[in-house]
């Protein structure tokens, strides 16, 4: 398809029947510290709180009399199910949604209301869509796909559209979040069109980057198990037709992390008194990124919030993060003597630093090892590496936790307890918030092999994260390999981890 035929196809999309033309807001915080005069994209707005409703709207009032009669089928795991729901409900046709066992029971309450069939199958994304493939074949019904169809990227350009109408002056950069990427390629598709010296960057997490893989590579490619923080943008292979138009028309990706996703989530609360889910902060955290990268200074920047559909169990974990993200915490590993003062004298180099957390149990007759969170009161980066070095001065052992994930994750709520296992191995795993995740673990592994240790805490996600310890003997490795490979629950070994020889060993 030429630029000209999608350029009609976002200008004639009748996206308002259902979406509404969103606020382009300041963000007079973050702009201000940041230097720069930042504009969120209020997406989040919207009737199903995401831009998705566009795209969605767009495929659906294109179909035929007879397509509508016969009604869609499509996957997702959730706002996507919710924009077809609510097309389908004012088109009047009906919709079938297959969507992951796992989907907060929220979003599958909310395609229910607006009057789709939701249908639960699988743990994940493409078990959900095989079953709707599998509908579409027995049904004749029409599948709607989030991102790899030329309707809903244009249903999503008109974004593009509403930000260089809104926006006066120049615009120097916007920013995208990219998921299967179809939002990021409407956008580039008319911002490159209508004013060719806008950078558009696309923002993916560090462990869900498949449009960067794909570019890099020079096509699309599965990257294999992602990371589901970012749920809305867990893609494991960006789209064809959203890659034809990216490969021209974005100018370049960058990664944030999960520590940088909540610091995103605090600076759009802290700016607008909304909360927006981590895959509607994404871009907020590129552009932080991406200004601190080039330097730059008085741009005229737009940040897309894609949207709000985040579950409140995981508000905790997300204040935990944040203040990691926007390194104002250390997470600090010190090794004490064992002796009546040494607290003291550890707490002395802190000097006034507030300590956010102080975890500790002995340990031998030696040293001890501290798990300690310091407040940074602003320097980040700098401020941090001084701490370090005071402590070192000192005659402190100290290790930097801040960016250990299975720290920050499981360790900083286990220390406490030790145990020396001569064949014990740690995993971090994440396991299918559902009914019977942790009875196929055991029957897969625990009948088998013993476990040695085990931590689970909910953060209000379709995946809970696990850490178990198994004692498996040397001759056992290939066993257990094969018997995790079945079980397939993604995983990574942890028994090389600092953390673990310093607090679990």
């Amino acid at each position: 398809m030429s630029s000209d035929d999608l350029l009609e196809r976002i200008l004639r999309a009748p996206v308002y029947d259902v979406a509404i033309e969103t606020p382009l807001d300041e963000a007079p915080l973050l702009s201000a510290r940041l230097h720069n005069r930042i504009r969120i994209k209020r997406e989040d707005l919207q009737p199903v709180f995401s831009f998705k409703l566009r795209g969605a709207y767009n495929r659906v009032r294109k179909l035929s009399p007879a397509e509508r009669r016969a009604g869609v089928v499509a996957a997702s795991a959730g706002n996507h199910a919710q924009g077809i729901a609510l097309a389908a409900e004012r088109l009047g046709c009906s919709a079938k949604i297959v969507m992951p066992r796992t989907t907060p029971r929220i979003k599958v309450d909310a395609v229910t209301r607006l009057g789709g069939e939701a249908i639960l199958e699988g743990d994940s994304y493409d078990e959900a869509a095989a079953r709707a493939r599998a509908i579409e074949t027995a049904e004749g019904r029409v599948f709607v796909h989030p991102y790899d169809d030329l309707d809903v990227i244009a249903g999503q350009g008109t974004i593009g559209m509403e930000i260089l109408r809104q926006h006066r002056g120049t615009l120097d950069a916007v920013f995208v979040p990219v998921g299967g990427g179809g939002l990021i390629a409407g956008i580039a598709a008319y911002v490159k069109r209508i004013s060719p010296g806008t950078r558009v960057v696309g923002v993916e997490p560090e462990d869900a980057a498949c449009l960067a893989a794909a570019l890099a590579t020079g096509r699309p490619v599965d990257i294999g198990p992602v990371g589901l923080f970012a749920d809305g943008v867990a893609v494991r292979e960006v789209g064809r037709h959203p890659f034809e138009i990216a490969r021209t028309a974005v100018d370049e990706v960058v990664t944030v992390g999960v520590d940088e996703i909540c610091a995103a989530i605090r600076d759009v609360f802290d700016d607008t008194r909304s909360i927006a889910e981590p895959a509607g902060a994404l871009s907020i955290a590129g552009l932080k990124r991406w200004v601190a990268r080039e330097g730059v200074r008085d741009a005229n920047l737009v940040a897309i919030d894609s949207g709000a559909n985040m579950n409140f169990d995981r508000l905790r974990h997300v204040a935990e993060r944040a203040e990691i993200g926007e390194q104002r915490e250390a997470l600090l590993a010190v090794t004490i003597p064992e002796r009546p003062g040494a607290f003291l004298e550890l707490c002395r180099v802190l000097g006034d630093r507030a300590v956010t957390e102080f975890n500790y149990r002995y340990g031998d007759s030696a040293a001890a090892h501290v798990f300690v969170g310091v407040a940074l009161r602003g320097g980040g980066a700098q401020e941090r590496a001084k701490l370090l070095a005071d402590l070192e001065r000192e005659g402190f052992e100290v290790v930097d936790m801040s960016g250990n994930e299975m720290a920050k994750l499981h360790v900083r709520f286990m220390v406490g307890g030790r145990a020396e296992r001569a064949d014990e191995r740690l995993f971090r795993f994440e396991f299918p918030e559902r009914p019977g995740a942790l009875t196929r673990f055991l029957e897969s592994v625990g009948e088998r092999w013993n476990i040695s240790l085990f931590h689970y805490r909910n953060h209000g996600a379709a995946f809970g994260r696990v850490l178990a310890g198994l004692e498996v003997p040397a001759a056992d490795a290939e066993a257990l390999a094969h018997r995790l490979a079945e079980l397939g629950y993604p995983w990574v070994e942890e028994t090389e981890n600092p953390a673990t020889a310093l607090f679990l060993g």
